[in-house]
């Protein structure tokens, strides 16, 4: 199969993540921070390797500030429901994944009020809109870095900039970025950043990460046994145990461990500029087919390598149906759970068809993409 569905989730991922994974689960798979045997020591070390690693790449100075999730669904959830109280105002963008919108629904009902930005046709966003939608009761900024549905990038350190320059926190979804554009915590003047630990990052599902600023404490989603401070019978509040009741996904956190390290390794830029060439090809490629509607910019450079398309009249989720059966394409079809975007875009009614590249795919496959399209296309 070609695999063009890496904004879902990255496959293949590098042979290290397997196999240390494989590793954990048949020689050392004991639960961490719980006992002081052998087994569980290494457990809690192959986690903090993992924690230091992420903090490298995100120019995170203490590698407790990195709280382990399920994804980033839950990491999102942690940071807005955490920070976010009754009379809190919330400014977003519409380009958001309902993973942010849902979220902050919810919250209406405690009395926390929400404005969202919209893009332009092509999901840019305008950060002077967003400074201009900051109110006296402005707790919050949220905003991706790169939509899931056109790849649209955000500049988040101007954003960043005008949260600093209001005294408004930011938060800023990366989950379609990290492991591939350099993203320093520090420089874009981010208090949290949430991403998934299976997309760029090259780890395994049901992992995620929220990187929390030093010194920003954020109410509790669930309590529990943390194996710190366990004559205790309130929460404690060391971070990351505040965050992460309950046993690791050991397995999961090692190999994403390894995810993280094949990124340092290989080099963001060598990783990005792979992505961009592949993105900016298909591009062209497909501007020359008859019929089809490209959404988002047209320079790769300004969108991440997650390209969403059209033909004619053709419901999204029929060329879908027929790339994967008659050609033996992964692909995403429909709403990719961003209404808002899509609204946007144009495309709430009928939706798209989202094409989605990683690191391991290659110009070859672009090109048998390109044919099946062609062929669709032309019947």
């Amino acid at each position: 199969m070609i695999y063009f569905d890496n904004a879902a989730t990255t496959f293949p991922k590098p042979e290290s993540v397997y196999n240390e994974m494989m590793n954990c689960m048949k020689d050392y798979c004991a639960n961490p921070g719980r006992s002081g045997h052998k087994m569980a020591i290494k457990c809690a070390r192959k986690i903090y390797d993992t924690r230091e690693n992420i903090a490298k790449l995100f120019n995170i100075d203490n590698p407790m500030n990195i709280v382990f999730t399920e994804n980033a669904t839950d990491s999102l959830n942690l940071a807005i429901k955490g920070a976010l109280k009754s009379g809190d105002h919330v400014v977003t963008t519409s380009m958001e994944h309902n993973s942010v919108l849902r979220p902050l629904s919810k919250l209406k009902e405690i009395g926390v009020e929400t404005t969202v930005v919209y893009a332009d046709k092509e999901g840019f966003i305008n950060p002077a809109n967003i400074e201009s939608a900051i109110k006296e009761n402005t707790k919050l900024i949220i905003s991706t870095h790169a939509s899931n549905v056109c790849g649209t990038l955000v500049d988040i350190k101007a954003v960043g900039e005008i949260a600093k320059k209001h005294n408004v926190l930011f938060l800023a979804d990366v989950s379609q970025t990290a492991g591939v554009y350099n993203i320093d915590m520090k420089d874009i003047n981010v208090d949290m950043l949430a991403m998934p630990g299976h997309k760029g990052l090259l780890g395994p599902q049901g992992t995620g990460i929220l990187c929390i600023r030093e010194g920003l404490s954020l109410s509790t989603l669930k309590e529990g046994g943390t194996g710190s401070k366990s004559e205790d019978v309130v929460q404690p509040e060391l971070i990351p145990d505040k965050y992460e009741s309950g046993t690791h996904n050991t397995p999961g956190i090692i190999g994403l461990g390894e995810g993280v390290k094949f990124v340092m390794e290989t080099g963001i830029d060598k990783i990005r500029k792979h992505e961009e060439n592949l993105c900016q090809y298909m591009i062209d490629q497909l501007q020359t087919i008859e019929g089809i509607t490209i959404y988002g910019p047209l320079d790769a450079t300004k969108r991440a390598a997650v390209i969403s398309i059209n033909i004619d009249n053709v419901d999204s989720g029929e060329v879908t149906f027929v790339l994967d059966n008659e050609y033996d394409i992964a692909t995403r079809s429909g709403i990719h759970c961003a209404p808002l975007a899509h609204k946007t875009l144009g495309t709430i009614e009928k939706g798209a068809v989202r094409f989605s590249m990683g690191y391991f795919n290659t110009i070859y496959e672009v090109d048998k993409v390109i044919k099946a399209i062609k062929n669709i296309a032309s019947k």
